[in-house]
């Protein structure tokens, strides 16, 4: 059983720097970039007002080490050329540098009475409420160092206060992983720290990309931009926030459930109620009431910008009509009384009137976009063409908090046609068409020959015409991956794309394209493995079912095993049948295995970490096997290993 890797969508290393310098801005991309000037309401400053407000303190430079001395977090990078007086540059769209000149907003600001935040040390807010003993923690970032230092930082401004409780307002890794860097786990046993999530938290947190975390993780090094330098031609901002941490991600288990909207609780004798959202933003989430403060925590069910109905990365699609329904029921459930609404990214917003407007247009942003679509879906209009045609009402487009800075509309109308159509347009040409690199080599004969290709949209190039370009210059590419003049060409319509693009996930899915094209596939820098506290919570039945998607057909042909698994520290037992050339796994023992194991749920662990290999582990007894041993050296001999740095703009 080889080590077991999960891409998590956090999990992205060191920015490195272009080894192909970037090119400027065209005068298409500078004329496009100053039209938005005249177009979205600039004068419009209520969100730096905000962002500053309750403001107490800051630390003169934000960079965030490990016990190693690397760097896990800098914000500094970006201050050196984000400021808050400097216009936008050429290479950067007004309104995404807008966002980021408010992201890179830092320090520690105060809430309301009794609730403050952490801004600019991940990608996330942390946020502390004052309990009768102890801080009561809200989403505590990505790393356990980031959110160490941003407890050390609010100690230290407000005095020392241990932590009482943690609450993860949901199952994404940026709102739970930094938990070790401010909680003991022997305190949470001892019932001295409480730890409250929602009803099915742990295994999505640990779930969601593990079956495939291997090409999401791959492709969050585009929806993140990991190896972009921080500067205006490339890394800006991710939208929700600067950019992810990229310290020890954990996870301690939660003590208290919560199972349904109402639900309430004194939290270290803070009275809270719970809203249960699951299938919004997260498979599962809750947005938290505290009703003396008048104070609503939203999650990351609203922020300040449209939010993603399927992310770039790659996830289930998310159901906007529900979404849209849980924030109608928050405006219902409190509406009347809410003073201050705050959550997970960027800044909070008070005043009743202005709070429910904002959820209004928020709740209308996810309901309009899955509204249209399947309206024009039903008119027989396919994704692409959808994501041409629907446009926001004014209402919606020229509000701040609905801009697409991580979401867009375009592509989140395309995920609501997917999620109700699936990858078939209905066009029996689409049903069995060729794959890219064969149809390429087509499309190239047919337009008249790599060169023609190239001088033509050359041509349209200078016009301004990048998008077209971009699909051109991607047949000349997958037909001829060899071709400098196509990849440098393709890079350069993708770089003005980038510089163009108002949502930061859009900008680096186009650098991080033009990088590699340039500079190769990169080999090192993207992701790092799961933690030991993923690893070490997930089941066994997920563990079965990862090691099913690895199965080479080939190597499995013919061959009929059964395998008994005994965990003896979770006094469970499993069978994995292999026929068929497929893994299938059941708690109903076999009576006729082929090979038994026995063995401990953290020896697998640790064969999973790498800590031990698995010959090791069988060698000192940490594993028994009895049996045929060839059995299981065959077993794993089918398992595949991932390459990560697969090829996305070659083929």
């Amino acid at each position: 059983m080889k080590h077991l890797t999960i891409s998590l969508m956090a999990m992205v290393i060191s920015t490195g720097s272009f080894a192909t310098e970037s090119k400027p801005a065209t005068q298409a991309t500078i004329e496009a970039n100053q039209s938005l000037y005249k177009t979205l309401p600039f004068d419009d400053v209520k969100d730096f007002e905000r962002a500053q407000k309750g403001f107490i303190a800051k630390q003169d430079v934000v960079t965030i080490t490990n016990d190693q001395g690397n760097v896990v977090w800098d914000l500094e990078e970006y201050k050196k050329f984000i400021t808050q007086d400097a216009k936008a540059p050429d290479s950067v769209n007004p309104s995404l540098w807008r966002n980021a000149q408010l992201n890179v907003m830092n320090g520690l600001f105060k809430v309301t009475d009794g609730i403050y935040q952490v801004r600019g040390y991940d990608l996330t807010n942390i946020t502390f409420v004052e309990g009768k003993t102890g801080w009561i923690v809200f989403d505590p970032l990505i790393s356990q160092e980031t959110a160490k230092a941003a407890l050390d930082f609010i100690n230290a401004e407000l005095g020392e206060r241990p932590v009482s409780a943690v609450i993860y307002s949901h199952s994404h890794i940026d709102h739970f992983g930094g938990v070790r860097g401010i909680v003991d786990e022997a305190d949470v046993k001892a019932g001295k720290v409480q730890i409250i999530a929602s009803h099915g938290f742990t295994e999505h947190a640990v779930s969601e990309n593990v079956i495939a975390g291997n090409a999401m993780g791959r492709r969050a090094i585009y929806m993140y931009g990991a190896l972009l330098p921080r500067n205006a031609q490339g890394g800006v901002n991710g939208g929700l926030g600067q950019t992810t941490s990229t310290g020890l991600a954990t996870l301690i288990r939660p003590t208290l459930i919560i199972e349904k909207t109402g639900e309430e609780h004194s939290v270290d004798g803070v009275k809270m109620v719970f809203q249960y959202t699951p299938g919004s933003e997260a498979p599962t989430e809750i947005n938290t009431w505290i009703p003396e403060k008048k104070a609503l925590w939203m999650a990351e069910n609203s922020t300040n910008t449209m939010h993603n109905i399927l992310t770039l990365r790659g996830a289930q699609v998310r159901d906007a009509l529900i979404w849209s329904s849980y924030l109608n029921e928050t405006i219902e459930m409190w509406g009347d009384e809410v003073d201050v609404k705050f959550q997970s990214h960027h800044w909070p917003m008070w005043g009743q009137e202005e709070i429910v407007e904002y959820f209004k247009l928020q709740r209308d942003m996810y309901k309009y976009t899955h509204d249209q679509t399947v309206r024009l879906m039903n008119q027989g209009y396919i994704g692409s063409e959808i994501s041409e045609m629907i446009e926001f009402p004014t209402e919606i487009e020229q509000n701040w908090s609905t801009r697409g800075y991580y979401g867009t509309l375009r592509h989140n109308s395309r995920a609501v046609y997917q999620r109700y159509m699936g990858w078939y347009s209905g066009n029996p040409s689409d049903l069995n068409n060729l794959p890219p690199t064969e149809a390429a080599i087509k499309y190239v004969q047919y337009m008249g020959g790599e060169a023609s290709v190239i001088k033509q949209a050359t041509a349209d190039f200078s016009s301004g015409e990048y998008r077209w370009v971009a699909e051109v210059m991607k047949q000349v590419v997958f037909a001829n991956p060899k071709s400098e003049q196509g990849k440098e060409l393709l890079a350069d319509a993708y770089e003005q794309l980038g510089y163009q693009a108002e949502s930061g996930p859009w900008r680096s899915v186009y650098l991080q394209g033009a990088f590699e094209l340039r500079n190769g596939t990169p080999s090192t820098g993207g992701t790092n493995t799961a933690s030991p506290d993923i690893i070490k919570n997930m089941p066994p039945e997920m563990l079965f079912d990862y090691l099913a998607v690895r199965i080479i057909p080939e190597k499995a042909a013919g061959k009929n095993y059964t395998i008994n698994i005994n965990f003896t520290d979770l006094d469970e037992q499993y069978t994995l049948y292999i026929e068929n050339s497929v893994l299938n796994h059941t708690s109903v023992l076999s009576d006729e295995p082929d090979v038994s194991l026995t063995l401990t749920k953290e020896a697998l662990d640790n064969v999973q970490l790498g800590e031990i290999t698995l010959e090791q582990a069988i060698a000192d007894g940490q594993i028994k096997l009895k049996g045929d041993q060839k059995v299981f050296g065959d077993f794993v001999g089918m398992l595949d290993t991932f390459n990560f740095w697969f090829n996305i703009v070659t083929p």
